[in-house]
């Protein structure tokens, strides 16, 4: 029986959903981005060469995907746009095949700008954002003053809304940040030049994706960010703008929890997170150069480098049980093939009183050390194999006490960048 499936990110992001979501829509019909902005970069070799998608859902460098970036996206048009160049470029052709929701907030020029000023005023305390707008956008959202995708359709309406919202930011960039102000005119004709580009893409997403469920059309619904980034239950305040977790999902397309059939978590086999906030496993020295030389750890979106980890078992389960999560997938195990021994956080220690936690809460992250459990390195090479039976004995081990430790199956193994290197454990969209 074919299935809908979600995947999503059980870290601070970074995790390399793009390949996972690629690799996968080959058996889809449908690919959903339901939450996040271009402060996302999903990174995708395909023979040879390196494509970094930031709105564009990772399934449609599949010819017969339909891609659809529904209401939960705040959305960039000049980024769309370069992005949809871009597959062309490349010879990804995606006529058609491509819908944006009338309900997404757009992220304008003062919103960017707004980013920006506020991180430089804030300077050691910042939260360490992308500067692309994405927060301001999404308080505009909250606060039903947003300019929407169906706002395009109205020549009228959109010049009235955008003037009200321009000389609300110009206030505030004048008065408070003594910053020059915007000129709305000059925004309301790029955005109406924007429009027929993507205007027959809008469409009423949540009806679309309703219509597919009722054709009995395979989805993937692609998350953006990771778990520990959630705006509610990620390490608040360092986290991003949007539920990153399951119930970005339902609210970020308007499909119900009934439609879900199978919820995939993706895991890098250690960590990283970029920008500041708790980062109980971080390492730093001679292991921090090894992860981010060997597993390239640079942010695909902004080219930051990440801060790197050994993998938090304490937030893995965390992940497991806060979305529901059916199985995992483990990427950039080949990164750990030249180490001699390996670690795996399986409990918080207090700092302070020394009291041993084994439950995850943001609250207690920035006084506490790992507690670690040692295994050792295989020291053999795993890029490229793509059979459970090829894999090292003490490569084996380690996925097994992922699997101990995070209370639910590991379903795939990513062995290296290229979107062919898994080894499929169980497939999610074969019968089980």
């Amino acid at each position: 029986m074919k299935k809908n499936i979600v995947i999503l990110g059980t870290q601070w992001g970074d995790e390399g959903k793009g390949k996972i979501v690629d690799y996968l829509s080959q058996y889809s019909s449908y690919v959903v981005r339901y939450q996040g902005g271009n402060n996302a970069g999903h990174t995708l070799v395909v023979d040879g060469k390196k494509i970094v998608l930031h709105l564009i859902p990772s399934g449609v460098l599949h010819p017969n995907v339909i891609g659809v970036i529904s209401n939960g996206v705040v959305i960039s048009l000049i980024d769309l746009v370069k992005e949809i160049k871009m597959l062309k470029d490349y010879n990804f052709f995606i006529n058609n095949r491509l819908y944006i929701s009338n309900a997404s907030s757009l992220i304008l020029p003062f919103h960017i700008k707004i980013d920006l000023l506020r991180e430089k005023k804030l300077g050691l305390n910042a939260i360490g954002t992308t500067g692309r707008g994405i927060g301001p956008a999404y308080e505009d959202k909250i606060a039903r003053r947003s300019i929407r995708v169906g706002d395009l359709k109205n020549k009228k309406n959109l010049s009235n809304k955008l003037k009200k919202i321009v000389s609300y930011y110009n206030d505030q960039l004048v008065s408070i940040y003594k910053s020059s102000p915007f000129d709305y005119q000059v925004i309301l004709a790029d955005l109406l030049q924007i429009k027929s580009i993507i205007y027959d893409m809008i469409k009423d997403t949540t009806l679309l994706l309703h219509q597919a469920i009722k054709n009995k059309k395979t989805i993937i619904f692609e998350g953006a960010q990771g778990s520990l980034l959630d705006i509610d239950h990620g390490t608040y305040p360092y986290v991003t703008s949007s539920n990153s977790t399951i119930g970005g999902v339902i609210t970020g397309t308007g499909i119900g929890s009934k439609n879900l059939d199978y919820i995939l978590g993706v895991t890098k086999a250690y960590s990283t997170r970029v920008g500041n906030g708790p980062f109980p496993t971080e390492v730093f020295n001679d292991i921090d150069c090894y992860f981010s030389t060997i597993g390239k750890e640079f942010g695909s979106t902004t080219g930051r480098k990440r801060r790197t980890g050994w993998l938090d078992g304490v937030a893995l389960r965390y992940s497991v049980e806060l979305n529901s999560l059916s199985a995992l997938c483990i990427t950039k195990l080949d990164v750990l093939d030249n180490l001699k021994e390996i670690k795996i956080c399986i409990a918080y220690q207090d700092v302070f009183t020394s009291e041993i936690y084994s439950n995850f809460s943001f609250c207690i992250l920035e006084h506490v050390k790992p507690i670690y459990k040692t295994f050792p390195g295989w020291m053999k090479k795993t890029s490229g194999i793509r059979n459970i039976k090829d894999l090292p004995n003490p490569a084996y081990c380690y996925i097994k006490y992922i699997e101990k430790i995070a209370g639910i199956p590991v379903h795939m193994i990513s062995t290296s960048p290229d979107r062919n290197d898994i080894i499929m454990i169980k497939h999610p969209f074969l019968k089980f």
